[in-house]
């Protein structure tokens, strides 16, 4: 199985931390951000591990050669000339996957006790194009699903903006997403979009036709992305942002 760990993002609202590293480096619980998210991609069974990077990138590559790669085949997906948001950041680094494997895609500023084995198994046995983890916080910003957990939209609740993907959406459920998810083979040499987007819009072109999933978590996923996350970690759980 491939990883892919979204590192390359500039940590705007941990400015008080990233003025002199890149977010992913970042100590929460005594460890950056990147070593606990590889620590866990790793027990998931992880073969081939990209990690895309842009702001301070040669941190992470020093990070990344004192420690022996942590044992495994990690590939860097180099953003620096420009910063592609997830979606194009996996498309650059559509190339580095091993074949007809799927890729087990994790955000660098969550934390969680999501059982990631079970997730690539659900997502396999389910035939999805995309296997996304979500929860039932309410937030502005939700994924819609329908009774067969299938992704019918996005919605931002304070605006009133819609992205419909599919019918009934009016009747689906909302979740937050949660920023770790599958993604197969398949989907990858579909991807529509080009340049700098959300991988959220790709996600929603893709189930217009084919089957993106909803994996609901319903224990613990913290977004790391603020200081006062970072503050109460591990005493306070936080969920999901809002993400798009």
């Amino acid at each position: 199985m491939n990883g892919m760990i979204f590192a390359a993002g500039l940590g705007t609202r941990l400015r008080a931390f990233t003025g002199d590293r890149p977010k992913a480096l970042v100590e929460v619980g005594g460890k950056p951000l990147l070593h606990h998210v590889i620590e866990r991609l790793n027990t998931a069974g992880v073969q081939r591990l990209v990690i895309n990077v842009h702001h301070f990138a040669s941190q992470i590559e020093e990070f990344l050669r004192a420690r022996d790669n942590f044992g495994l085949d990690v590939h860097l997906s180099d953003e620096r000339d420009q910063l592609l948001d997830t979606g194009g950041g996996l498309l650059k680094a559509r190339g580095l996957f091993l074949p007809a494997l799927p890729v087990l895609l994790h955000n660098v500023d969550i934390l969680s006790d999501v059982d990631l084995n079970a997730l690539v198994q659900e997502h396999e046995r389910g035939g999805a194009r995309a296997t996304l983890v979500v929860q039932p916080v309410a937030t502005a910003r939700v994924l819609r699903f329908d009774a067969s957990n299938l992704l019918t939209g996005w919605e931002n609740r304070t605006t009133g903006e819609q992205k419909i993907a599919r019918p009934r959406f009016q009747q689906s459920a909302a979740y937050s997403f949660c920023g770790i998810q599958v993604v197969s083979p398949a989907y990858l040499r579909a991807i529509q979009h080009r340049g700098v987007f959300s991988i959220i819009d790709e996600h929603l072109v893709q189930a217009r036709c084919h089957d993106i999933r909803a994996f609901l978590h319903r224990g613990t996923c913290l977004d790391m992305g603020t200081p006062e996350a970072i503050a109460a970690y591990p005493s306070s759980p936080i969920s999901c942002r809002e993400r798009d």
